[in-house]
Formats: structure tokens, C-alpha cells, sequence
């Protein structure tokens, strides 16, 4: 670890020596230009923005450019002839073919089926996939909600389930686990295994090696990309996962309400869907009471795809193209090393640490984003309410809470499986305060801090300036708000 800053460093100083540690981050300069043109808007109003695995930025430019877009052309319905309706048809085929493009998946062998976001997207491969008794549905417990939702599909209809373990401290999966179950000899029925290439809780960074040896066994595979592809090079050409989820908000900030669904077209052919709409049919009869499904994508696109946001994906991805993934990646991994660094070298006058660190402690198999939580002298959690509070009086927004992942976060916080199991079999749901009580957690979740395209040393900086306050302090836990749902 680099030496410790104290906090009576001017910022320069800790730049400087940041610089020293990491020289590869200055090949990143372009971005900071970017910073104080496309992203200016951040330290005109004094935001420090550490919410990037909630939502991305946008670029100033996105905008002017889809809003010339639309100002300039007239468009209609796509999938008709009319010569607006064409004109619309025309930008969300670009759209899908640049979607295609950037996550270099080759278009004989994947295609990208518009969705509001990475959860519809899963809730269209949950309602889809043909599970069926004898199937298996394994994830792990390093998986959001949208994910987990599956299970209900796969229960409904028969299939076994099985939850992968991740381990504490560091949270990786079990990897002797998996490997065994997924050596288990398959009888003939569809089994479908489930993970994140990166934990939206602590940044683990699953391996993707998986995805190869679990189909040579029999199964299929949805890779949660979501946490991932914001900062990382998604490679479909190196990697064949059979589902892809996306939000794009989440990797360029803009539009908001469309994401998709990459999907190997051998694995949409087993796909059957419960309903149908508009659009998602090639013919279909009231008299005789039955239906052709519309080819490929089609089948999967309920109704009208937001086909005036579509062009602002192409824009985004356009955008990200001319960051450059892997120079955003080198940046954001620098910053995270850093901080990681500094926050883990925090103590309390009587030597204890200032911060719990969930997952990785370095930048090994992680991403940039860091699930920790405050510290008391004593060791007592501090009330991720109290993080949320102070931090937004800074102008400094994080995530506080357990981040819709409660597999990763059980795990962290080590709580016990017979506790958790005899709460959750009381037929009324309790109240949120006396569900923590009872299931033994100090505070509602963590504090969840992520980097993305347009962070800076002087965001990661703030931080760990602001993470000062907590040094020796007991805060004042009264007049807290409510907490929300899990």
C-alpha cells in the first residue's frame, strides 16, 4: 500500500503523490478535459458523484445531438412504409446493429432485443426460458433482485433451484461448489445458470471461464452485464454467454427506459413467450384462435419500442467509443486502488479501524465500485442513514442500503441462514426496523461509493476527505428518517 495521506495534505499534494503511485492514469487526460466541457455541470453546482453503478452520466453533447435529432427530421411508428415511419425504422435497426457492434457480438450469432431495462430484460428470459420439472435453475447469491426474480418462473414450472455460496470476507463464489454442480450429469431437461460478471455490491468481478464450462455440461447462461460494461470491455466475441440484461442509463446516463437483452439467437429458438402484442407477431386470428410468432427479436419487442430514445443509444455508444472503454476502465481502477488504500489506513485515536471494507481489499478481480460501511471507536456500525444524511449535506451522493442484492449482503454481514430462515416464515411482514433487529444487522445495509466516465482524483479525493468526519466520532443517531425496503 502507498504511504497514508493525513488530512492535513492539501489536495495537490495528495494529487501529486496519486500521480507518483499511478502513472498510468495521466493517459486518461483526455477525460478531464471532457470533465470541464461535456460533464462541466458536476463542479459548476459542487457535486461530487459516486453513484455510477446506480446510474451513469450523461454527456452534454448526447443531448444536443439527439435533440437536433428530433428538432430536424419528423418520424413516425417504425414498421410501416410511410416515409417517416421508414426513416424511425431505419435509426432503430442502426441502433441494434450498433448495440451489436460495440459488444463486438457478431450478428449470425447474437441479436439485441429492445427493453425499458436490464430488469425486463430478465423478466423476458424468466417468463421465456423453457423451464420444466427436472430443469435446474442455479445462481448465486452475488445476484440482483431482477435476477433472483427468475427463480419464481423457474418454480412454477417445475424446475429444481439451487443458490452458489459467495464467501466472506472477500466474496467470491465457491468455486468447488459450482464446479460440482455443474458436473452434475444432465437427464435431457433445460438448465440455466445465473451470475454477474460484476457484483453491484462489493465490485467482485466473477470469472467469466464459467460461461464456457458450464455449456460444454449442458446449460445455458445469463450473464448479468449490468455493474459491468459501464467500465469494462464486454467482449462477445471472446465470450458466448446466451443472455446478455443491459440498462444503457447505466453506461452513458441518457436515455433513461430502454435496455436490451443480447441473446444468442440457438438459445432464443427454445424461447416461448406467455403472451404476445403488438408487434411481437407475424399473423394472428380471432376466428381460429391462434397465432404466428414474428421472427427473432420481433417475438421478444412487446408492443412499440421507445423508438425515440433509440437513436440517443447510438449517440451514447458513439460517445463511449470515443472515451475509449479500457482508457475509462485504467481510470476508474487507479481511483479505486487509491481510496481503497486510504480508506483501509484510517484509525481511530485508540488504533481501531474507521472503516469496514466488504469484499476485495485491492483491485484484484474487482471493479470500481466499494461496498464499506463507518465505524465507531468501539467497532459499532454507524447508521448507513446517518452516511446518507451528512454525505448529501456535502453534496457528495452514494448509495446507502443493501443495494437490491441481499445474497451478497447476508453474506457480508455474516448473518446466520437458520435466523434469516425463521423471520422470513412469520405470515406478516414486520417492520423494517424490528426485521434488522431481529436478523441481528447494526445498521439498514452499507454505504456503497462507484466510479464511472467522468470521475476525477478530486471526487475520489472528497471522499476520503468527508470519510475524515467519521475519525473519533460517536454521530447522533436521532431525528433519523424512516428506513425504506431492502
Amino acid at each position: 500500500m502507498s504511504g497514508n495521506i493525513t488530512a492535513k495534505h492539501s489536495f495537490e499534494q495528495a494529487y501529486q503523490q496519486f500521480l507518483s503511485q499511478f502513472p498510468e492514469f495521466q493517459a486518461s487526460s483526455a477525460v478531464d478535459e471532457l470533465r470541464s466541457t461535456e460533464y462541466a455541470r458536476l463542479d459548476a453546482l459542487k457535486q461530487t458523484y459516486l453513484d455510477y453503478t446506480g446510474g451513469g452520466l450523461y454527456a452534454e453533447k448526447q443531448l444536443q445531438e439527439h435533440m437536433q435529432l428530433l428538432k430536424n427530421n419528423v418520424f413516425g411508428n417504425p414498421h410501416s412504409e410511410n416515409p417517416t415511419s421508414r426513416a424511425m425504422t431505419e435509426l432503430v435497426e442502426q441502433a441494434r446493429k450498433d448495440v451489436l457492434h460495440f459488444f463486438r457480438a457478431a450478428p449470425n450469432e447474437y441479436t439485441a432485443i429492445f427493453t425499458p431495462n436490464a430488469s425486463g430484460a430478465l423478466k423476458l428470459v424468466g417468463e421465456s426460458y423453457p423451464f420444466s420439472a427436472g430443469g435446474h435453475f442455479a445462481l448465486t447469491y452475488d445476484n440482483h433482485n431482477s435476477v433472483n426474480g427468475i427463480r419464481e418462473y423457474a418454480r412454477a414450472k417445475g424446475a429444481e433451484l439451487t443458490y452458489i455460496p459467495v464467501t466472506a470476507p472477500d466474496l467470491r463464489l465457491d468455486e468447488a461448489g459450482l464446479q460440482t454442480l455443474l458436473n452434475a450429469p444432465a437427464n435431457g431437461a433445460t438448465r440455466l445458470l445465473a451470475y454477474p460478471a460484476q457484483s453491484n455490491f462489493s465490485g467482485v468481478q466473477h470469472s467469466t471461464a464459467w460461461i464456457a464450462y458450464a455449456q460444454q455440461r449442458g446449460w445455458d447462461v445469463l450473464l448479468d452485464a449490468a455493474a459491468f460494461a459501464p467500465t469494462n470491455r464486454l467482449d462477445l466475441s471472446a465470450i458466448h454467454p446466451d443472455f446478455v440484461p443491459l440498462s444503457f442509463y447505466k453506461l452513458f446516463g441518457y436515455p433513461t427506459g430502454v435496455g436490451c437483452l443480447l441473446a444468442r439467437k440457438t438459445a432464443l429458438r427454445t424461447m416461448r413467450r406467455p403472451w404476445f402484442a403488438g408487434g411481437a407477431i407475424w399473423a394472428v386470428s380471432v376466428e381460429s384462435d391462434n397465432v404466428y410468432m414474428a421472427d427473432d427479436e420481433a417475438a421478444f419487442e412487446d408492443g412499440t419500442v421507445n423508438f425515440l430514445n433509440l437513436p440517443a443509444v447510438s449517440i451514447g455508444l458513439n460517445h463511449m467509443d470515443s472515451v475509449g472503454i479500457e482508457t475509462i476502465h485504467t481510470r476508474v481502477m487507479c481511483l479505486s486502488l487509491w481510496l481503497l488504500e486510504q480508506l483501509q489506513q484510517m484509525r481511530h485515536s485508540n488504533g481501531a479501524p474507521v472503516v469496514e471494507i466488504y469484499g476485495p481489499k485491492d483491485v484484484s478481480r474487482r471493479g470500481a465500485t466499494i461496498a464499506l460501511n463507518f465505524l465507531t471507536p468501539d467497532g459499532t456500525v454507524i447508521d448507513e442513514r446517518i452516511v446518507d444524511r451528512t454525505a448529501s449535506q456535502e453534496n457528495i451522493s452514494v448509495r446507502t442500503g443493501c443495494f437490491c442484492n441481499p445474497g451478497a449482503g447476508e453474506q457480508a454481514f455474516r448473518l446466520s441462514r437458520e435466523k434469516i430462515v425463521s423471520i422470513f416464515q412469520n405470515a406478516d411482514r414486520p417492520e423494517y426496523d424490528t426485521f434488522l433487529s431481529a436478523m441481528g444487522l447494526q445498521s439498514g445495509g452499507a454505504v456503497r461509493v462507484s466510479l464511472g466516465i467522468a470521475s476525477n482524483f478530486a471526487d475520489a479525493f472528497r471522499f476520503w476527505e468527508y470519510a475524515h468526519t467519521f475519525q473519533d466520532a460517536i454521530p447522533n443517531s436521532q431525528d433519523l428518517p424512516a428506513r425504506r425496503h431492502c
